[in-house]
């Protein structure tokens, strides 16, 4: 951590990243929750469904991904908040010990 910039800044600093982080795991985690689900569909669909039946599956496919998403974006964003305090802790007692 730097002496010079104020405690606030560097809050807002190592929030801002955990955001950034928690922002980009939902987007990968949807993009990955979106493809099982469209394979899922492929494989149990039999081919000569009725028009109905797809879009009743895709709408329920596409509930359990925001779901999905959802959970994992808190969960994420939990850990990262975590990840960047410890950070910040072990940042300052290194500082202090280099001033000794």
């Amino acid at each position: 951590m730097d002496d010079e910039k104020p405690i606030t800044e560097q809050a807002m600093e190592t929030i801002t990243t955990a955001v950034e982080a928690t922002k980009d795991a939902a987007v990968t985690a949807v993009k990955k929750v979106r493809k099982a689900a469209k394979k899922v569909a492929k494989k149990v669909a039999p081919k000569k469904a009725k028009k109905s039946a797809k879009k009743s599956s895709k709408k329920a496919a596409k509930k359990s991904s925001k779901k999905a998403a959802k959970k994992s974006a808190k969960k994420s964003a939990k850990k990262a908040v975590k990840k960047s305090a410890k950070k910040a802790a072990k940042k300052k007692k290194k500082a202090k010990k280099s001033k000794r």
